[in-house]
């Protein structure tokens, strides 16, 4: 039984962190501290997050009871047939034999791609079409949900979840939904709060987790976002800093973790690692909370419906 009843509320962001960099980043952060990695097939770098786990498990770091892996479903094998499929494909490059947590990655069902063929299977069907686009599968979330229900069943992850649902997806996953799900993961930080979302979720008692919890800082590379985006350059935030000794982005994830959510920031620099992590002996007063949390624009970085027209030649929203 994993000793771990609920998921340690700083992870360690395993998105955009190369397959060449990615078993040492992992064992470096499960000997920094990190009990929580945040892992997804989409990221392309399973097989080296395997190999740095099992690394840091051989040299007696932790044990696997001692650590919360997650990962997702990919769009690709959302029918029901697929999903078992996917998560073993996962298991087995992860070399694990559970998960503590898979989620559903997007609410968006594309048409199947066989492992064998292309993994990951990225968005876009056929890469070598003349104008590569997304072609989208007619499967019901539904049909998916009821899929993830059975994995749970039979012990393959100990929990299920969602990701990047909103407020209506999430009223009729639970109208249908026989478990519940266990954690709704989303983009969340000073200038996307989501407070309406984070509060039906209370309500209904399903823990969350905020990905880019640093908001623009994890898009730059990406060109989906500016410098001025930034919200560690904001008053706020640099006044908070200077009066708690701490550096604006610790104010920004202190900030996260304090209003109760789960945070998965991402580094591959050993000295952020300890700095993302140092979050607990400090606290923001109830007027900076709310004065960073005033910051909100519903400034969403990571949205399908401007992405995947730009890059993948579809125009998919799935927020309004």
């Amino acid at each position: 039984m994993n000793k771990l009843k609920t998921i340690p509320p700083v992870g360690f962001g395993l998105w955009k962190i190369s397959p060449d960099d990615c078993e040492d980043a992992v064992y470096q952060a499960i000997k920094t501290g990190y009990r929580h990695l945040d892992s997804a097939c989409d990221y392309g770098n399973e097989e080296s997050v395997g190999r740095g786990i099992s690394r840091a498990l051989r040299d007696g770091l932790c044990t696997r009871d001692e650590l919360w892996v997650t990962s997702k479903l990919w769009n690709t094998h959302h029918a029901a047939e697929h999903v078992e499929l996917a998560i073993n494909k996962t298991l087995s490059d992860l070399q694990l034999d559970y998960l503590d947590l898979y989620l559903i990655h997007f609410p968006i069902a594309t048409r199947y791609v066989p492992i064998e063929h292309r993994y990951p299977a990225e968005w876009v069907y056929d890469p070598l079409a003349s104008s590569p686009s997304m072609e989208p599968a007619k499967v019901s979330l539904q049909e998916t949900w009821q899929a993830m229900e059975k994995l749970k069943a039979t012990g393959l992850t100990r929990q299920i979840g969602i990701c990047n649902y909103n407020s209506g997806l999430l009223h009729d996953l639970l109208s249908y939904a026989e478990v519940k799900p266990d954690m709704l993961q989303i983009e969340s930080h000073p200038y996307l709060t989501q407070e309406p979302l984070l509060r039906l979720c209370k309500m209904h008692n399903i823990p969350v987790t905020a990905f880019s919890p640093l908001g623009a800082l994890s898009y730059l590379e990406l060109d989906m976002a500016q410098q001025n985006d930034s919200v560690i350059a904001q008053k706020v935030v640099l006044e908070t800093a200077e009066r708690l000794k701490r550096t604006p982005a610790q104010v920004i994830l202190r900030w996260g973790i304090q209003r109760g959510t789960a945070i998965i920031p991402k580094t591959s620099k050993v000295e952020r690692m300890s700095e993302n992590l140092a979050l607990f002996d400090f606290e923001l007063s109830e007027q900076e909370m709310a004065d960073i949390s005033s910051l909100n624009m519903d400034r969403r970085f990571n949205d399908p419906g401007v992405f995947c027209e730009q890059a993948f030649n579809t125009f998919h929203p799935i927020y309004d």
